[in-house]
């Protein structure tokens, strides 16, 4: 494990060095506008602010809308919009952490909140929600997810939306195979065994073997056993025994109730398998949605929140929650905290949704009537919101998480799907990585 412990502590010196960096701009003469450890100030809650948007050219018209909107009620204040693609939006951040230059309000993922906020250029906002008239309108797992993000001890993004985990199947194959709906994961591997017929190259289910595994197969093993946390003191319950005998379980699939090329599988690959029309069943996000109806019209499949366990509740991994946050160094907080207010009211968190194809986090927009048109966001709303789901928080606040859940194991399941690793061997490596990861983190904070 010397590897993991190693590239643990760099990535804790690049985060510390990029704080220090931005604190010697500042010291050095340079103004402190966008640098991450300037305090700025409340402002006087009119003027100009500035937005970046975190998925650039996806959600910019939506955005120009809600930015339009938000305008037209506030008159007092402009919004300068800047949208940045997904795939560059954390470098940039960083960058303007350093150098100066952030905006006033960006989009912040659970993904990326805790890198961000470690360098002292988030503003905490558990204050000003509960203040506000968003206070007990948000759904309160996505608050979770993103506090959780952040490091657990102040609320750093104001949650817009969830990418929830779905399980796609084809209902007029289950139809026809005389199956019941897979809302156990009982049923789900009989329908995945009963619905394969490899010699006419027809599957029960596609596995996610490629890039953004390790998340699925996640979702998976603790939606089986029922384990609801992902710590049990400072040490994981990856590898908990019931957790590698659903890991178990589930790796058999592969080419038994699979195809071989699932191997390889990225959400793109496995997205466009599905959708050729001769596997039953896919887990998979709400962004595939359109993908799906465009394949088979909308009355061929059915999208459903993930199967119940033998103790009749559901139990699944965070999945992807986004958000607005208020960068530290805004001297219009009040402004900016305006607009992020705005932007998840009711109406306009209602209106971003609909066009996103994902869950509103705003309670009352998530009733309302486009909702019901949208089947698969309509029943995540419901599993989000009714207590029926119980959701286990992965650490995306651990510096390494992104290098222990991708390139650190995704080769390593790889293995596992071919036979040449356990599920215990592969779960006890990820577990000594992680537990590694979160001693030296809360060595860290002190």
């Amino acid at each position: 494990m010397k590897i993991s412990i190693h590239r643990s502590r760099r990535a804790a010196t690049a985060v510390a060095l990029g704080a220090a960096l931005a604190l010697t701009a500042t010291a050095c003469g340079d103004d402190g506008s966008g640098a991450g450890g300037d305090k700025g100030s409340d402002g006087s809650g009119k003027g100009k602010i500035v937005f970046w948007d975190n998925n650039g050219g996806v959600r910019t018209d939506i955005w120009k809308q809600v930015i339009a909107d938000f305008e037209k009620a506030n008159p007092d204040i402009d919004v300068e919009y800047v949208g940045i693609a997904s795939t560059e939006y954390q470098s940039k951040v960083d960058t303007a952490i350093q150098g100066g230059g952030l905006p006033d309000v960006g989009g912040i993922t659970a993904s990326m909140a805790a890198a961000i906020a470690a360098q002292d250029a988030l503003e905490p906002l558990d204050d000003r929600l509960a203040r506000s008239s968003l206070k007990g309108e948000l759904n309160a797992s996505m608050v979770e997810s993103l506090k959780s993000a952040g490091g657990g001890e102040a609320l750093y993004s104001i949650p817009t939306s969830a990418n929830n985990g779905v399980l796609y199947y084809r209902t007029d194959l289950f139809k026809a195979a005389g199956l019941a709906e897979p809302t156990t994961w009982d049923a789900f591997y009989t329908a995945a065994e009963k619905l394969t017929n490899s010699g006419k190259n027809q599957f029960g289910y596609t596995i996610r073997g490629g890039a953004g595994s390790i998340a699925q197969a996640l979702d998976a093993m603790y939606g089986q056993s029922g384990i609801t946390s992902f710590w049990n003191g400072d040490k994981t319950t990856v590898n908990d025994p019931k957790n590698v005998a659903a890991l178990e379980k589930y790796a058999a699939l592969y080419k038994k109730v699979t195809p071989a090329a699932d191997l390889n599988n990225d959400f793109t690959k496995m997205v466009a398998q599905w959708d050729s029309g001769t596997i039953g069943m896919l887990n998979h996000n709400l962004g595939s949605y359109q993908d799906h109806v465009k394949a088979f019209g909308a009355g061929k499949f059915r999208g459903i929140p993930q199967p119940v366990g033998a103790s009749g509740k559901r139990v699944q991994v965070s999945n992807p929650v986004d958000g607005i946050g208020m960068f530290k160094s805004s001297k219009n907080k009040d402004a900016a905290w305006k607009f992020i207010e705005f932007a998840t009211s009711q109406a306009e968190n209602s209106k971003f949704n609909e066009s996103a194809g994902q869950v509103p986090s705003n309670t009352k927009a998530a009733k309302d009537a486009w909702i019901d048109k949208a089947e698969p966001t309509k029943l995540a709303a419901q599993a989000l919101s009714d207590g029926s789901t119980t959701i286990v928080q992965l650490p995306y606040y651990l510096p390494d998480w992104g290098t222990i859940s991708k390139s650190d194991n995704e080769p390593n399941f790889q293995k596992v799907l071919l036979g040449k690793l356990t599920a215990k061997e592969f779960l006890d490596t990820l577990a000594e990585q992680l537990n590694t990861a979160q001693a030296e983190w809360k060595e860290q904070k002190g």
